[in-house]
């Protein structure tokens, strides 16, 4: 369950907000807008850890582009089809 508190109250109360947000990531407001997330830095890691690299096809060499067009989607992607078509 995500907490949320007010920035006026985690500058009051940094000490315990920042031990509450070691056992979950803890929102902090601002003007009653979700404004920061305060977090354990093991949690921080296992989230950047699940980052991913944005490529465009010049990234990739003449061989990677002959591989994938070489590549044959499995019949259990069939599932996915309608996702690729045009509503």
């Amino acid at each position: 369950m995500n907490h949320s508190v007010s920035s006026v109250e985690a500058s009051k109360s940094f000490g315990r907000i920042s031990r509450q947000a070691l056992e979950s990531p803890l929102t902090i407001t601002h003007h009653g807008h979700d404004s920061l997330v305060l977090m354990s830095h093991a949690e921080y890691l296992r989230l950047k850890s699940r980052d991913r690299e944005v490529m465009t096809l010049s990234d990739f060499t003449e061989e990677d582009r002959a591989a994938v067009a070489a590549a044959r989607i499995p019949s259990e992607a069939a599932q996915f089809d309608d996702e690729t078509r045009d509503h």
